[in-house]
């Protein structure tokens, strides 16, 4: 049903601008370190419908601008995303994961193992959860 894929930046750009920040201009959604962050996303036959990206520093990596199109959300392709992920971290030697989670996602992020560290924050005036696990 769902194929994983990995991404250039500029793949992962429309989905995270209209996903997230549908108000922002593209550029809103660049990050940091995109240029040497691994990009994927989920494949639904022929269309792009998930994208998520991972910055690994050392042991640990990151997850940032994870969406799914509004279309297929709660269809499971972001469960099938972390899924296949999850592996393939272990595999490069990460021993921790973490994300900054949008409290309305924080159940989603529970069901794999990831955890509330510190107190709920706002990014432009929405509320968020660092979410962490060990992947070891």
């Amino acid at each position: 049903m769902f194929t994983l894929v990995e991404l250039t930046v500029e793949d992962v750009l429309p989905i995270r601008q209209r996903v997230l920040w549908p108000q922002k201009p593209m550029s809103f959604s660049e990050v940091k370190g995109d240029a040497s962050a691994r990009h994927y996303g989920v494949m639904k036959q022929e269309s792009l419908i998930c994208v998520g990206s991972f910055y690994q520093e050392g042991t640990t990596v990151r997850l940032r601008k994870f969406a799914t199109l509004p279309a297929y959300q709660g269809q499971g392709a972001g469960r099938f995303m972390l899924e296949s992920i999850m592996p393939l971290l272990r595999q490069s030697g990460a021993t921790h994961f973490w994300c900054d989670a949008r409290e309305s996602a924080k159940a989603f992020y529970q069901k794999f193992g990831l955890t509330p560290e510190g107190d709920r924050f706002y990014k432009s005036d929405i509320p968020y959860y660092k979410m962490v696990t060990r992947l070891s």
